[in-house]
């Protein structure tokens, strides 16, 4: 693995630990995701940039399924009002 494969993986842990820590019945939903949209895109960005295909792969997986999520945040948004 390389650089960028290892920043792409860091990327998702770092989203996961956001996650986390901002999740609560007050939690303010635009905050998180934002940071988690933005926090998953720098993820997908740097496993395109990675070289070797098992880092970018697991790297575009994890940060998508974080971006998915993210998708379904914002859905529940829109729906709860």
């Amino acid at each position: 693995m390389n650089k960028y494969g290892l920043l792409s993986l860091l990327m998702m842990l770092i989203s996961v630990t956001v996650f986390l820590l901002l999740r609560g019945p007050n939690a303010d939903l635009s905050l998180g995701i934002t940071i988690l949209g933005i926090l998953s895109v720098i993820g997908i960005v740097f496993a395109a940039m990675s070289k070797k295909w098992l880092s970018g792969i697991l790297g575009v997986l994890t940060n998508g399924a974080v971006l998915i999520f993210v998708f379904f945040l914002l859905l529940a948004k829109g729906i709860g009002g």
